[in-house]
């Protein structure tokens, strides 16, 4: 909750103020005119089924201190602003997305207390954020994305969302656009970041890994330039296997004086895994080696090799904060499962389900194999999976790979999902052998409903995974009904 003035706030974004109350005070914000009450600024998008600009009187009934329209407003809506002492502001540009940037840009400027940290990545993001928001929590008042907010609408919510109390803020970080994280980071001012990865998200709105990395790399551009006196200020954190690391931090991070750390498995690396291993359910062990030499022993809650890259940039800046080494393992290691996100789920007389169905990627669609087929199994090990979006030309190749990887897998049956681009999934997988008896094609969630979900039995263990377009958490909840 913030505490700003409609006028500071016209002040700052450049809206038009069309009718105002005088010395009102704004102290929330709303996208849905559901949640909008006293004190709060309803910003209204125009979708393409929904225009908020529709639900504007709406919400100064409910009490809203501003409405933000993006459209000429009625004289209707004016009359009854000023009836009830609510005020109506035009977005600048009648660009939303900039509005709320530029508001949550205000309310970072108010709070410099705040230890801002900005994770991106092609994959690993919500994981990375919910391991760090634990483990800084253990010292700090945390405030952290919700669910995976990190777009040009949820980074603004996040940041809002904050109290000036709190003391660290944990901001995930997204993108499928060049120039979209320069205005995430210009809002956000994170003064140490993470990137998870370099892989092949939306390589087909960008062209190319090297275009995804310099993507990535524009989170550096909000972030100051190191100083001797503060130490927790301007670092990057990145694994010592990413093979644009080099690229990012001579290229980028170095000429803007930001200090970069690495983890990884490395005797070089400043945060590092030793002696990794996986229990019957995935669950990793390791042991935990810091720089300095001192070393933790860590189980994990969460499966698959995957997610210790993830811990160990999550705890790379736990130490570089400050906070106690063991009770930040600690935190991470007992938090509960991500929802969609790898998360084990059942119901009685229904089959184990590894619901990973939120998103995708090649290689988060091979790290879930791995989980699969590493977990203990009195039944058949089941594998749906549906098409990765936003590949663009990418697309034949890399669901090309996706299949060939999943048919060296042992794999009890092996269900793909789709039917433009998984084709050729489906080619590869029958090219590299796979057993065409165990491998059925539906062409949507409904159809897998219809024809898979029957055949499923209390004892198998089911990985359900693909793109949040292919709808597959319905294929889940249909199954555990």
């Amino acid at each position: 909750m913030f505490d700003i003035s409609v006028s500071d706030i016209v002040a700052a974004t450049g809206a038009q103020a069309l009718a105002c109350a005088d010395g009102r005070v704004a102290t929330n914000v709303a996208t849905d005119s559901r949640q909008v009450g006293e004190g709060t600024v309803f910003v209204c998008f125009r979708g393409e089924r929904v225009d908020g600009n529709r639900f504007a009187p709406q919400a100064v009934e409910a009490g809203a201190v501003a409405v933000v329209v993006t459209a000429e407003p009625s004289p209707e809506l004016l009359s009854l602003a000023r009836e009830k002492g609510s005020c109506v502001l035009r977005a600048e540009g009648d660009d939303p997305e900039e509005f709320m940037l530029r508001l949550a840009g205000l309310w970072r400027g108010r709070n410099p207390q705040w230890k801002v940290v900005g994770v991106t990545g092609s994959v690993g993001k919500t994981t990375t954020k919910d391991m760090l928001a634990q483990g800084l929590s253990a010292r700090y008042r945390t405030h952290a994305t919700a669910g995976n907010f990190n777009n040009l609408i949820g980074l603004p919510l996040t940041i809002l969302g904050a109290e000036a109390t709190d003391e660290v803020v944990v901001a995930e970080m997204g993108m499928n656009h060049k120039g979209e994280l320069s205005r995430l980071t210009a809002c956000a001012r994170p003064d140490v970041a993470v990137i998870t990865n370099v892989g092949t998200s939306h390589i087909g709105l960008l062209g190319s890994r090297e275009n995804i990395a310099r993507a990535k790399a524009e989170i550096i551009e909000g972030m100051r330039p190191s100083s001797d006196g503060d130490v927790t200020r301007s670092l990057l954190v990145m694994t010592s296997d990413n093979d644009f690391a080099d690229f990012i931090d001579d290229g980028f991070a170095k000429p803007a004086g930001v200090e970069t750390q690495r983890v990884g498995f490395s005797p070089d690396d400043d945060v590092r895994a030793e002696g990794l291993a996986l229990d019957e359910e995935g669950l990793p062990t390791l042991g935990l080696v810091f720089s300095d030499g001192q070393s933790l022993s860590v189980s994990l809650n969460v499966p698959g090799r995957h997610v210790v890259s993830d811990f160990l940039l999550a705890m790379a800046i736990c130490d570089r904060l400050g906070v106690d080494r063991r009770a930040a393992a600690l935190a991470i290691a007992t938090m509960p499962q991500t929802h969609m996100r790898l998360e084990v789920v059942t119901a009685e007389g229904k089959p184990r389900m590894i619901d990973d169905s939120y998103n995708a990627s090649p290689s988060s669609i091979a790290a879930a194999l791995d989980v699969l087929c590493s977990m203990s199994c009195e039944g058949r090990r089941v594998a749906i999976l549906g098409e990765v979006g936003e590949l663009g030309d990418e697309a034949a190749r890399l669901h090309g790979y996706i299949g060939a990887y999943a048919a060296a897998k042992p794999l009890d049956l092996l269900v793909w999902v789709g039917e433009k681009d998984i084709r050729h999934a489906v080619e590869a997988a029958r090219t590299m052998g796979f057993s065409e008896d165990r491998l059925e094609v539906v062409s949507d969630v409904n159809e897998a409903l219809r024809v898979i979900a029957p055949i499923l039995r209390e004892d198998d263990l089911v990985l359900v995974k693909a793109s949040r377009s292919a709808g597959l958490d319905a294929f889940v909840k249909g199954v555990l009904a």
